[in-house]
């Protein structure tokens, strides 16, 4: 399976790269978004490309962006990746890239918690709160929320950890009209999709959108949706309170890091064993299978 650690494409301007994507200008107007195949793990790039997990997180976001397009508008064009770069590129963007609007980012990321797992469960077991949000006593690793969270965090640059903020701190720096329509938009985004994702036998335990705003100040969802990057999918039949359930994600990379004694969660990192990659890849792929119902396109 071809793998793509890092685009080259010389028939566009590169605006930049992120952990995962590279970014491209089409135009003023326009942006040739690149989903590689690198994987980033506490907050780190890791040397080796999962195979194919370009194409399954772009695949899986062009799910999600339909499914959800009448709760908010989001930045895909409909052109086609192909059509904006040069013929000896077009392998580099089949199935990986979209053209998408060029919006102005706001520098916030959504993220809503449905259970209490991850950084959530640390802060609760310290204040009995979710980044000042007050919760139940007594709840268990892994519990239901009574209801979703949001639990804004502000983007950190590559290597660093993003910051859990509270609503308040996302207000002052973006306005409250703003926050109040992305955290309640974030909210039914989470809520249609995890009713969906039931269905099929998935949880989705929390969840990051990333917004941004056209000429016209209208909100937009952005970069990827509800993929096993940035999502936490848990299967519903393993799914049991107080431990940790097992993730159709990057799991297997966590596992494995988190063994290292000698690796101190920066850069640079550690090289990844050939089965951690194997079983990586496969979870991505049994993630987008089991949510959409379909294999990965070639």
């Amino acid at each position: 399976m071809n793998s793509l650690y890092q685009s080259t494409i010389t028939s566009l301007p590169l605006l930049g790269r992120g952990k995962v994507r590279d970014n491209y200008a089409v135009g003023d107007d326009r942006i040739l978004i690149v989903t590689s195949d690198r994987l980033s793990a506490f907050d780190v790039v890791m040397n080796e490309p999962i195979p194919a997990k370009g194409k399954v997180l772009n695949q899986m976001s062009d799910f999600w962006f339909d499914k959800l397009g009448h709760i908010v508008p989001n930045h895909l064009t409909g052109v086609a990746p192909e059509s904006v770069v040069a013929p000896d590129e077009v392998e580099q963007v089949r199935g990986r890239a979209v053209v998408a609007k060029r919006l102005k980012p706001i520098l916030v990321e959504a993220v809503v918690r449905g259970y209490l797992i991850g950084s959530g469960w640390k802060d609760y077991q310290g204040s009995g709160a979710v980044c000042g949000i007050p919760l139940p006593a007594g709840l268990k690793l892994a519990a239901k929320l009574p209801q979703p969270i949001f639990t804004p965090a502000a983007k950190a640059d590559i290597g660093e950890h993003d910051e859990n903020i509270s609503f308040d701190e996302m207000t002052h720096r973006i306005g409250r009209e703003l926050a109040e329509q992305m955290r309640d938009v974030s909210i039914r985004l989470y809520q249609a999709a995890a009713d969906y994702a039931a269905t099929k036998g998935i949880i989705i335990a929390d969840t990051k959108f990333e917004f941004g705003l056209d000429d016209h100040g209208t909100l937009h969802l952005m970069d990827e949706v509800l993929t096993a990057d940035s999502s936490r999918f848990w299967p519903a039949d393993s799914y049991t309170e107080g431990i940790s359930p097992p993730s159709f994600d990057k799991q297997f990379v966590r596992d494995y890091l988190e063994t290292l004694k000698d690796w101190n969660k920066t850069a640079p990192a550690p090289a990844l064993p050939a089965d951690v990659i194997e079983k990586t890849g496969a979870k991505y792929r049994e993630a987008l299978q089991r949510l959409t119902g379909n294999e990965l396109k070639d």
